[in-house]
């Protein structure tokens, strides 16, 4: 995996967890548990991705 296929992977894991966070959010303060579910969703899959390249990147040191 080059530098610039790693940095995307961790822009996307990023991009997931603040999404997934924003959307959480906003379902608590208007009541929609379906957007808090989807959102918590949203941010433990950045969190996964992220998790998989730190596990990546300890394998190759």
């Amino acid at each position: 995996m080059t530098a610039n296929e790693k940095a995307k992977t961790r822009a996307k894991a990023k991009t997931e967890q603040v999404t997934g966070a924003a959307k959480e959010t906003a379902g608590r303060v208007v009541g929609n548990e379906r957007l808090t579910i989807d959102g918590r969703v949203e941010r433990k899959k950045g969190d996964a991705r992220e998790a998989m390249e730190k596990i990546k990147d300890v394998g190759k040191h």
